[in-house]
């Protein structure tokens, strides 16, 4: 069913990289956006900052606490649930709380959106819930593997959309994107990292291990693909793979941007941006035939194409000075 205009939306975790291109997607077709933006004393949006528009509504809050989830639910049609701690690099540092945000964060959710009959949930997976690959592409059926606690909660956390699809017909439909990137991203990602860098004058480039692939997704295509699968009947229950079907190793991706930017470099690899031996996912390529053959969804944004926006965004000085590019992110 077509989301139509003024019709009212949540998404959580709106404040964050993917989540402010979503409102933005959502915004442009007239849909009445609420904007959960995590709580804090500064009262900063992230980057909802200074994002002003009639049909949005930014909330503060913490998906953590199960009666406000009840509250911003109430007189949504749909829920799109982003909000998560994502970092993996953090996971080994503080476990507890991404199975406070990430595995609780999701029950409450889910619990809301069944209490106040949301029509559709939509909740954010990850890619990194299937580990390295032991098939490519990797398809749906894939077995998970917990190689960091970050993936083991977000394991948890579609086990708990599963359940309440199982147990109570809550529709909900797990969205599972690739790698996702695009402006506004962390810098503790890769392309950032590396951007971040050139564009502020190293010619020594810090890098964690270059040898993995990555199925890169541009992130107007992942918001895209949310809402497709907001949009399309009967899918309810489903775990559903956002990917290109595509992969490219790190080192690949940093002579793509080097060469982009225009910029002779080396590299050099940081001990502290390792992941332990047996937690690296040294490969990721997604099979996309479930969504494409559900929805009109097709990947429209090519990797350099892609990579070419990011870049022009990142070297604009007024968003790169949000950036701490000689400070390693976790």
């Amino acid at each position: 069913m077509e989301l139509k205009e003024n019709t009212k939306v949540l998404i959580t975790g709106a404040d964050g990289f993917i989540g402010s291109h979503l409102v933005d997607l959502l915004l442009g077709k007239g849909l009445k956006v609420r904007a959960l933006s995590q709580y804090n004393s500064f009262n900063y949006w992230g980057w909802l900052e200074g994002k002003a528009h009639p049909n949005l509504e930014v909330v503060s809050g913490d998906v953590r606490d199960a009666a406000f989830c009840r509250r911003i639910v109430k007189g949504c049609d749909t829920v799109f649930h982003l909000a998560a701690l994502i970092a993996i690099p953090y996971s080994y540092v503080a476990p507890d709380s991404y199975v406070d945000t990430n595995i609780k964060g999701t029950l409450n959710m889910c619990q809301a959106s069944m209490d106040e009959g949301v029509r559709r949930l939509i909740v954010t997976s990850t890619s990194e819930v299937y580990g390295t690959a032991q098939y490519v592409p990797i398809d749906e059926k894939h077995p998970r593997q917990p190689q960091s606690p970050y993936s083991a909660t977000k394991i948890g956390a579609d086990a708990i959309a599963q359940s309440f699809y199982n147990a109570f017909s809550l529709p909900v439909v797990t969205a599972r994107p690739f790698n996702t990137y695009g402006p506004r991203q962390s810098a503790r990602a890769i392309i950032p990292t590396i951007i971040t860098q050139i564009t502020n004058g190293a010619k020594t480039i810090k890098v964690g291990d270059l040898r993995p692939t990555r199925d890169f997704n541009y992130v107007e295509d992942t918001c895209r693909g949310f809402l497709a699968l907001a949009e399309t009947d009967g899918i309810e229950g489903r775990d559903i793979n956002i990917a290109t079907g595509t992969e490219v190793t790190m080192r690949e991706t940093l002579d793509i941007i080097a060469q982009l930017i225009g910029r002779e470099v080396t590299f050099e690899v940081d001990p502290q941006r390792l992941r332990p031996g047996k937690s690296e996912v040294f490969r990721l390529c997604g099979d996309n035939s479930v969504i494409t053959s559900l929805t009109k969804w097709r990947p429209q944004v090519t990797l350099q194409e892609g990579l070419r926006r990011t870049i022009d965004w990142f070297t604009n000085p007024d968003n790169l000075a949000h950036y701490k590019w000689q400070i390693y992110n976790r």
